[in-house]
Protein backbone atom coordinates (compact mmCIF):
# COMPACT_ATOMS: atom_id res chain seq x y z
CA UNK A 1 0.00 0.00 0.00
CA UNK A 2 1.36 3.41 -0.94
CA UNK A 3 1.50 6.02 1.83
CA UNK A 4 0.74 9.60 0.69
CA UNK A 5 3.73 11.93 0.87
CA UNK A 6 1.75 14.46 2.91
CA UNK A 7 1.02 11.84 5.58
CA UNK A 8 4.70 10.91 5.81
CA UNK A 9 5.71 14.56 6.15
CA UNK A 10 3.11 15.17 8.86
CA UNK A 11 4.38 12.17 10.81
CA UNK A 12 8.04 13.25 10.69
CA UNK A 13 7.87 15.72 13.61
CA UNK A 14 6.34 13.10 15.90
CA UNK A 15 8.82 10.43 14.84
CA UNK A 16 11.99 12.44 15.30
CA UNK A 17 10.66 14.92 17.90
CA UNK A 18 11.46 18.08 15.97
CA UNK A 19 9.97 21.53 16.66
CA UNK A 20 7.90 21.79 13.46
CA UNK A 21 4.63 23.65 13.65
CA UNK A 22 1.65 21.87 12.21
CA UNK A 23 1.59 22.26 8.44
CA UNK A 24 4.99 23.95 8.31
CA UNK A 25 6.87 21.20 6.47
CA UNK A 26 4.13 20.57 3.95
CA UNK A 27 3.81 24.29 3.24
CA UNK A 28 7.49 24.73 2.40
CA UNK A 29 7.42 21.58 0.25
CA UNK A 30 4.39 22.97 -1.60
CA UNK A 31 6.11 26.31 -2.21
CA UNK A 32 9.32 24.60 -3.37
CA UNK A 33 7.53 22.33 -5.83
CA UNK A 34 5.16 25.06 -7.05
CA UNK A 35 7.95 27.51 -7.80
CA UNK A 36 10.47 25.05 -9.24
CA UNK A 37 8.08 23.00 -11.38
CA UNK A 38 6.44 26.04 -12.94
CA UNK A 39 9.82 27.70 -13.56
CA UNK A 40 11.28 24.56 -15.16
CA UNK A 41 8.14 23.94 -17.24
CA UNK A 42 8.24 27.48 -18.62
CA UNK A 43 11.98 27.20 -19.18
CA UNK A 44 11.55 23.89 -21.03
CA UNK A 45 8.86 25.36 -23.29
CA UNK A 46 11.27 28.18 -24.13
CA UNK A 47 14.59 26.32 -24.20
CA UNK A 48 13.75 23.25 -26.30
CA UNK A 49 12.50 25.23 -29.33
CA UNK A 50 15.55 27.50 -29.09
CA UNK A 51 17.84 24.45 -29.00
CA UNK A 52 16.03 22.90 -31.97
CA UNK A 53 16.31 26.07 -34.06
CA UNK A 54 19.99 26.46 -33.21
CA UNK A 55 20.62 22.79 -33.92
CA UNK A 56 19.17 22.93 -37.44
CA UNK A 57 19.67 26.51 -38.59
CA UNK A 58 22.77 28.45 -39.52
CA UNK A 59 22.73 32.19 -38.93
CA UNK A 60 25.20 35.01 -38.24
CA UNK A 61 26.20 35.19 -34.60
CA UNK A 62 25.29 31.58 -33.82
CA UNK A 63 28.58 30.91 -32.04
CA UNK A 64 28.15 34.08 -30.00
CA UNK A 65 24.67 32.98 -28.90
CA UNK A 66 26.05 29.57 -27.91
CA UNK A 67 28.77 31.28 -25.89
CA UNK A 68 26.19 33.41 -24.08
CA UNK A 69 24.12 30.32 -23.27
CA UNK A 70 27.15 28.42 -21.99
CA UNK A 71 28.21 31.42 -19.90
CA UNK A 72 24.72 31.58 -18.42
CA UNK A 73 25.16 28.09 -16.98
CA UNK A 74 27.66 29.50 -14.51
CA UNK A 75 26.03 32.87 -13.94
CA UNK A 76 25.98 33.75 -10.20
CA UNK A 77 22.53 33.18 -8.77
CA UNK A 78 22.72 36.18 -6.44
CA UNK A 79 23.27 38.44 -9.45
CA UNK A 80 20.19 36.92 -11.10
CA UNK A 81 18.28 37.58 -7.88
CA UNK A 82 19.41 41.21 -7.83
CA UNK A 83 18.40 41.73 -11.47
CA UNK A 84 14.96 40.21 -10.89
CA UNK A 85 14.56 42.22 -7.67
CA UNK A 86 15.29 45.41 -9.58
CA UNK A 87 12.85 44.41 -12.33
CA UNK A 88 9.96 43.88 -9.88
CA UNK A 89 10.82 46.73 -7.49
CA UNK A 90 8.96 50.02 -7.53
CA UNK A 91 11.69 51.56 -9.68
CA UNK A 92 11.79 48.62 -12.11
CA UNK A 93 9.87 48.01 -15.32
CA UNK A 94 7.55 45.50 -13.60
CA UNK A 95 7.03 47.53 -10.45
CA UNK A 96 3.37 48.17 -11.19
CA UNK A 97 2.63 44.42 -10.97
CA UNK A 98 3.53 44.34 -7.25
CA UNK A 99 5.58 41.13 -7.55
CA UNK A 100 8.26 41.86 -4.98
CA UNK A 101 8.61 39.11 -2.33
CA UNK A 102 6.14 36.81 -4.08
CA UNK A 103 6.29 33.29 -5.52
CA UNK A 104 5.93 34.79 -8.99
CA UNK A 105 9.19 36.70 -8.55
CA UNK A 106 10.85 33.49 -7.39
CA UNK A 107 9.57 31.74 -10.52
CA UNK A 108 11.11 34.47 -12.66
CA UNK A 109 14.44 34.04 -10.91
CA UNK A 110 14.45 30.26 -11.25
CA UNK A 111 13.36 30.53 -14.89
CA UNK A 112 16.46 32.61 -15.63
CA UNK A 113 18.68 30.13 -13.80
CA UNK A 114 17.18 26.99 -15.36
CA UNK A 115 17.07 28.19 -18.97
CA UNK A 116 20.84 28.13 -19.79
CA UNK A 117 21.48 24.50 -18.71
CA UNK A 118 18.32 23.21 -20.36
CA UNK A 119 19.13 25.03 -23.60
CA UNK A 120 22.84 24.15 -23.66
CA UNK A 121 22.45 20.47 -22.82
CA UNK A 122 19.52 20.04 -25.22
CA UNK A 123 21.51 21.72 -27.99
CA UNK A 124 24.49 19.45 -27.31
CA UNK A 125 22.21 16.40 -27.47
CA UNK A 126 20.61 17.51 -30.74
CA UNK A 127 23.87 18.42 -32.47
CA UNK A 128 25.42 15.20 -31.20
CA UNK A 129 23.02 13.05 -33.24
CA UNK A 130 24.86 11.40 -36.13
CA UNK A 131 24.52 12.95 -39.56
CA UNK A 132 23.61 9.47 -40.82
CA UNK A 133 20.27 9.78 -39.02
CA UNK A 134 19.47 13.02 -40.83
CA UNK A 135 20.66 11.60 -44.15
CA UNK A 136 18.47 8.53 -43.72
CA UNK A 137 15.40 10.68 -43.05
CA UNK A 138 16.24 12.82 -46.07
CA UNK A 139 16.71 9.80 -48.37
CA UNK A 140 13.34 8.41 -47.29
CA UNK A 141 11.70 11.61 -48.47
CA UNK A 142 11.19 13.20 -45.09
CA UNK A 143 10.48 16.89 -44.76
CA UNK A 144 12.50 19.19 -42.49
CA UNK A 145 9.88 18.60 -39.82
CA UNK A 146 10.25 14.82 -40.18
CA UNK A 147 14.02 15.16 -39.88
CA UNK A 148 13.66 17.30 -36.79
CA UNK A 149 11.33 14.78 -35.15
CA UNK A 150 13.70 11.91 -35.89
CA UNK A 151 16.67 13.83 -34.47
CA UNK A 152 14.68 14.80 -31.36
CA UNK A 153 13.73 11.17 -30.83
CA UNK A 154 17.38 10.16 -31.01
CA UNK A 155 18.35 12.99 -28.64
CA UNK A 156 15.52 12.35 -26.17
CA UNK A 157 17.71 11.11 -23.32
CA UNK A 158 19.95 14.14 -23.58
CA UNK A 159 16.89 16.40 -23.54
CA UNK A 160 15.54 14.62 -20.46
CA UNK A 161 18.94 15.10 -18.82
CA UNK A 162 18.75 18.79 -19.68
CA UNK A 163 15.35 19.15 -18.02
CA UNK A 164 16.57 17.34 -14.92
CA UNK A 165 19.64 19.57 -14.77
CA UNK A 166 17.43 22.63 -14.97
CA UNK A 167 15.16 21.30 -12.23
CA UNK A 168 18.15 20.47 -10.06
CA UNK A 169 19.49 24.00 -10.32
CA UNK A 170 16.07 25.52 -9.68
CA UNK A 171 15.02 23.44 -6.68
CA UNK A 172 18.43 23.68 -4.98
CA UNK A 173 18.68 27.45 -5.36
CA UNK A 174 19.12 29.57 -2.22
CA UNK A 175 20.64 32.96 -3.00
CA UNK A 176 18.28 34.32 -5.63
CA UNK A 177 15.08 33.06 -3.96
CA UNK A 178 16.16 34.64 -0.69
CA UNK A 179 16.65 37.98 -2.44
CA UNK A 180 13.42 38.05 -4.44
CA UNK A 181 11.23 35.93 -2.13
CA UNK A 182 12.29 37.10 1.29
CA UNK A 183 11.95 33.70 3.04
CA UNK A 184 8.56 34.75 4.45
CA UNK A 185 6.16 32.75 6.63
CA UNK A 186 2.81 33.80 8.04
CA UNK A 187 2.16 34.33 11.75
CA UNK A 188 1.06 30.70 12.15
CA UNK A 189 4.30 29.42 10.61
CA UNK A 190 2.88 28.52 7.19
CA UNK A 191 5.22 29.31 4.33
CA UNK A 192 4.48 32.11 1.92
CA UNK A 193 7.82 32.28 0.12
CA UNK A 194 10.00 29.95 2.22
CA UNK A 195 11.37 26.95 0.33
CA UNK A 196 13.14 23.83 1.52
CA UNK A 197 16.56 25.28 0.74
CA UNK A 198 15.97 28.59 2.52
CA UNK A 199 14.41 26.72 5.46
CA UNK A 200 17.49 24.47 5.68
CA UNK A 201 19.75 27.51 5.73
CA UNK A 202 17.65 29.20 8.42
CA UNK A 203 17.50 26.12 10.65
CA UNK A 204 21.25 25.54 10.33
CA UNK A 205 22.02 29.16 11.24
CA UNK A 206 19.84 28.80 14.34
CA UNK A 207 21.69 25.65 15.39
CA UNK A 208 18.74 23.34 14.64
CA UNK A 209 20.93 20.84 12.82
CA UNK A 210 18.59 17.86 13.22
CA UNK A 211 15.75 19.86 11.73
CA UNK A 212 17.98 21.00 8.87
CA UNK A 213 19.08 17.42 8.21
CA UNK A 214 15.49 16.16 8.04
CA UNK A 215 14.58 18.95 5.61
CA UNK A 216 17.65 18.04 3.57
CA UNK A 217 16.54 14.41 3.38
CA UNK A 218 13.08 15.52 2.25
CA UNK A 219 14.66 17.70 -0.47
CA UNK A 220 16.80 14.81 -1.74
CA UNK A 221 13.80 12.46 -1.80
CA UNK A 222 11.73 15.01 -3.74
CA UNK A 223 14.50 15.48 -6.31
CA UNK A 224 14.81 11.70 -6.76
CA UNK A 225 11.04 11.33 -7.17
CA UNK A 226 10.82 14.11 -9.76
CA UNK A 227 13.82 12.67 -11.63
CA UNK A 228 12.20 9.23 -11.71
CA UNK A 229 8.91 10.66 -12.97
CA UNK A 230 10.56 12.73 -15.72
CA UNK A 231 12.67 9.79 -16.91
CA UNK A 232 9.63 7.53 -16.94
CA UNK A 233 7.58 10.03 -18.93
CA UNK A 234 10.47 10.47 -21.37
CA UNK A 235 10.61 6.71 -21.94
CA UNK A 236 6.84 6.42 -22.40
CA UNK A 237 6.77 9.34 -24.79
CA UNK A 238 8.85 7.53 -27.38
CA UNK A 239 7.21 4.10 -27.17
Amino acid sequence: MTVPLESVVQLLPAVVDLPFREGYVWSIISVSLYVSLIAVTLSTLFSIPVAIVMGFAEFPGKQFVKSVINTGMGFPSVVVGLLVLFAVSNQGPLGSLDLIFTKEAMIMSQFVLATPPITAISLAAITGVSENVRDAARVLGGTRLDMALVVIKEARYGIVTAILAGFGRAVSEVGSVLIVGGNITSADGISKTRTLTTAIQLEARQGQYETAMVLGVILVVLVLLVNAIVVRLGDQGVQ
